[in-house]
Formats: C-alpha cells, sequence, structure tokens
C-alpha cells in the first residue's frame, strides 16, 4: 500500500529515487490512464479506450495493456517491453496532494512505500538524490515535477476532449471476441471506443471547433490505435504457447 508523505528538503535529504525500478509500478495494470499530449507515442504500440470509473461514473482515457483484470503484456520478466512509457507511470513515485485538506496549494509527495525509493547508505548504483547538499532541488528532482506539472496539464486537456466527444455523440461501446492460440476466449466489454461513422458525419462547424480546441489530433490517435489490437492479442498468444 502507498505510504505517501509531503517532500521537505530538512527530511528528506537522503532520500533517493532508482530510475530503473519506476517501470515495476506498470505491473497489474491492464489499463493505464493517458493524457491527450502523450496519444500519439503511446498510439504507436497499445490501443487506447475509454473507460468508465467505477466509483465515480466518470470516463477515463486509457492505454489497454492486457485483457484481463491485473494483466499487463507489455510487462516482461518485471521490465516494461514498449518503446515509450506513459506518463502515468513516468511520474512515479511522485504524486500531487494537500498538506491538509483545507490547503488551497498543493505539495509535492512521495511514495516511501515505492520499490522505486530507499533511504539507505551508500547510495545504490544509478539512484537519484532529490536535494544537493546545500538544500538546493537536483535536476533529477526538478525533471520530476515538471513531468507532475505536465500530468495536471494533460488531465485537464483530456477532461476537455472527453465533454466534446460526449457533446458530439461519438462515442461508442467496444464489444470484441477475441479467440486466443491455445483457444481460450475472450469478450472485451465495458470499454468504449470513438464512432468514426459519426465523426465523418459532423456538420462542417463541429469538425473545425474540434480542430480549434486542439481534440482533432487526439481523436485521430485513438482512431488509429486501434489495430495495435492486434499486437496485443499476439503478445498473448506468444505467453500461451511459449
Amino acid at each position: 500500500m502507498a505510504h505517501l508523505v509531503a517532500i521537505e528538503p530538512a527530511r528528506h535529504q537522503q532520500l533517493y529515487v532508482l530510475p530503473e525500478q519506476i517501470d515495476v509500478h506498470a505491473a497489474g495494470q491492464n489499463l493505464i490512464p493517458v493524457v491527450p499530449a502523450e496519444l500519439t507515442h503511446v498510439a504507436t504500440q497499445l490501443p487506447l479506450v475509454l473507460a468508465k470509473n467505477g466509483q465515480t461514473g466518470q470516463f477515463v482515457l486509457a492505454a489497454l495493456t492486457g485483457f484481463a483484470p491485473n494483466e499487463n503484456l507489455l510487462m516482461q520478466q518485471g521490465r516494461w517491453q514498449g518503446l515509450y512509457l506513459p506518463l502515468q507511470i513516468q511520474r512515479q513515485p511522485f504524486f500531487v496532494g494537500k498538506a491538509t485538506p483545507d490547503a488551497d496549494d498543493y505539495v509535492v509527495c512521495i511514495d516511501l512505500e515505492s520499490p522505486a525509493t530507499g533511504q539507505n547508505q551508500p547510495l545504490p548504483v544509478g539512484a537519484e538524490l532529490l536535494f544537493l547538499p546545500d538544500g538546493r532541488e537536483t535536476d533529477f528532482y526538478q525533471q520530476a515535477k515538471q513531468r507532475l506539472v505536465q500530468l495536471l496539464q494533460g488531465e485537464q486537456q483530456r477532461d476537455a476532449l472527453i465533454e466534446m466527444l460526449l457533446q458530439c455523440q461519438l462515442l461508442q461501446p467496444m464489444s470484441l471476441d477475441i479467440t486466443f492460440a491455445d483457444q481460450s476466449t475472450t469478450r472485451l466489454n465495458g470499454l468504449y471506443s470513438i464512432d468514426a461513422d459519426k465523426l465523418a458525419a459532423l456538420a462542417p462547424e463541429q469538425v473545425v471547433q474540434l480542430h480549434q480546441q486542439g481534440h482533432l489530433a487526439a481523436i485521430y490517435a485513438i482512431l488509429g490505435s486501434a489495430a495495435q489490437i492486434y499486437g496485443l492479442i499476439a503478445r498473448k498468444n506468444q505467453q500461451l504457447v511459449g
């Protein structure tokens, strides 16, 4: 279980992160949330889908990495095998939080239970400190904070994209029956994709609006990623017969 604490220079002078362990946070995730700015990268290796949050009922945009809960087919021998690691994983083990529930300002937190964090001395090979001896932030920590900013901005852009997709009635449920190499079967339910026919039928002013708001590139990335389902099936078949 995550143990989040607000980062403080005085308390965390010896705290370090092992970058090579960051991708282990992708294990057990068959849906990894993504944001619009990274869709063209994700779409080259994974199908992009929309799913409803089980608690809020709101749509989220995600990369599909497996066909069953907790199955990530891009994790092999504990390592991420894709060319691009989604921002939601890149930002680990850092989070944005609030010092108190009523606070207006955000603070950067770190998961002390993450396999990527430690405070042992001497430093392991490849370890990155968050602070220099004089208390200044290291370049590594500044870059980590920048990823959190990108993620926060991206989540706002994602929400705007999903709102437009709903307004234009462009979402359709996915229903896909798959037979694997060992003759086992599965059906993808509860996921959504973009209806290409409805997109093509939009009025010109709607298309212009989508373009002006910067959503068209994301829409086409989602549509184009659908073919990546075959690569995911191939990974599953290799696992089953290998």
